[in-house]
């Protein structure tokens, strides 16, 4: 049936047809550029007050006929006021940014394009750009001209991408022929590791138990010491090491590992070397941090995601691998219908990605550098490191507070002690009790952490607009609720 014969039919491709125009456009562009200047109101709460049952009233079934386009956005607009807002200067949880805004701009035209990474005939200039990006940063870390790389949905995507490399080179077999119970190896790494290590050991069948922490360092990072002597064990004892984990930017505490130790070590002993960098390894870029990301170049796979301290809009994260032929060995699955081999490098990222719908995301940070430049990224990590160690510097000076270390990126724990005696358990409970009650009352928002068996507060500092001010605002803030908890 034609659609001249179905006025129904033609009556939505009318629809269609009108909303790619950009009329349709202007009402979602303005109600995000709205959300940007109203998320830098000081009298903007951060969060909704709303509880999830009347959030969960906001959102009806589908209507069975569509409506205008000023009644879809101001629904979407009800649902923009009770979201989050992580572009508000108070905003200081989790490692979620206030992202760069010429990035969130380029996402309508992600959406336009709708190119998938898959294979290069089916995006022919982004896949130019994925790798152009892809080379850049591998050699912004040092390592060597045949490495490679694929943009992923974030760290734990990528972390399971390396592990999955890392098993590809121990166990060659193991993705035709599965494990064999008494040949498997195991994965060593910090005790403050991300739970994506241990899950994809569960995932790649060693079971999560063959992820063995480390002790960690009273700074938290992840002890050489106790790592050496690990190693040299599990020789002695024949048991494989599939790979040692290294962490730039820890989640809980942003503690950077000794990657030039780590690597040696792991050259030593002739063990694949990753460094989960999601969080920190933005420090390539700065003139003064650049130090924390050292011995980088030694590692076999990196994780770095640029949805966290390269502030790009979610998603955005990355794989990259010492040589290029390392994440080929980890997917090795024949496809004719949509990967077509010849000869030469192969251009398609498919197979060498865990995704095979890839959306076009590179584009955003391609953006956002040709908008600002590269040496914009070291300037706004070290603005974000700078305000921690600011944070730091108060909160040490407080009687009220006490900082559980010295910060070395963005990241900063504490809590608050009361001047009055009390037991470990009920500070523990007034740190639990005043995050949830400063969160609440919608005027800024942490997070918060275990560490020590202590429960202690977490800062993240995640937004380009945070000042001092809010700084203070936020221990002033925090104290005023402690003090109302206390004496209610």
């Amino acid at each position: 049936m034609s659609a001249a014969s179905n006025p129904e039919l033609e009556r939505l491709l009318a629809d269609l047809e009108a909303d790619r125009a950009a009329d349709a456009a202007l009402p979602f562009t303005r109600l995000a550029a709205d959300y940007f200047a109203r998320s830098a109101a000081p009298d903007r709460p951060v969060t909704t007050r709303a509880a999830p049952e009347a959030l969960a009233a906001l959102v009806t079934p589908p209507p069975e006929e569509g409506g205008p386009l000023p009644d879809v956005v101001a629904r979407l607009a009800a649902l923009v006021d009770n979201s989050i807002w992580l572009s508000h200067p108070r905003y200081m949880g989790h490692q979620m940014a206030g992202p760069n805004p010429a990035a969130v701009w380029t996402e309508p035209v992600i959406g336009a394009l709708n190119q998938s990474l898959a294979i290069q005939e089916m995006s022919p200039a982004v896949t130019a750009v994925e790798h152009r990006l892809v080379h850049w940063l591998a050699e912004r870390i040092g390592l060597p001209p045949g490495a490679g790389g694929t943009f992923t949905s974030g760290g734990t995507e990528a972390n399971f991408t390396a592990l999955l490399a890392a098993r590809a080179a121990a166990l060659p077999d193991a993705w035709t022929e599965g494990l064999v119970r008494d040949r498997l190896p195991v994965i060593l790494c910090g005790q403050h590791v991300h739970y994506a290590v241990t899950r994809a050991a569960a995932q790649l069948g060693l079971g999560t138990r063959r992820a063995i922490p480390v002790p960690a360092t009273p700074e938290f990072r992840l002890d050489t010491g106790a790592l050496r002597q690990r190693l040299e064990e599990l020789a002695r004892r024949g048991t494989p090491v599939m790979a040692v984990v290294a962490t730039a930017g820890s989640t809980a505490t942003g503690s950077y590992d000794d990657l030039q130790e780590i690597g040696a070590l792991c050259d030593e002993h002739g063990v694949w070397f990753h460094v989960d960098g999601a969080h920190g390894m933005t420090a390539a870029f700065s003139a003064r941090r650049q130090s924390l990301v050292a011995g980088a170049e030694r590692a076999r796979s990196v994780v770095w995601d640029a949805h966290k301290t390269m502030l790009m809009p979610l998603s955005l994260g990355l794989v990259l691998t010492r040589s290029e032929h390392d994440l080929e060995a980890a997917f090795t699955q024949d496809a004719p219908y949509i990967f077509h081999a010849g000869s030469g490098r192969r251009w398609d990222q498919g197979p060498r990605s865990f995704q095979c719908s890839r959306r076009a995301d590179p584009l955003k940070l391609w953006v956002a550098l040709e908008r600002y430049g590269s040496r914009a990224i070291g300037l706004l990590f070290d603005h974000l490191c700078d305000l921690t160690a600011e944070l730091y510097g108060r909160l040490r000076e407080h009687p009220r507070f006490e900082p559980l270390h010295r910060p070395d990126c963005n990241i900063l724990c504490f809590r608050y002690v009361p001047p009055d005696p009390a037991d470990p358990a009920a500070i523990d409970e007034l740190n639990r009790q005043l995050r949830q009650a400063y969160n609440g009352e919608g005027t800024g928002w942490i997070t918060t952490t275990m560490l020590h068996g202590m429960r202690v507060l977490r800062v993240t500092v995640m937004n380009p607009r945070t000042r001092t001010e809010h700084l203070d605002d936020l221990i002033a803030e925090l104290e005023r609720t402690a003090d109302r908890l206390r004496f209610r």
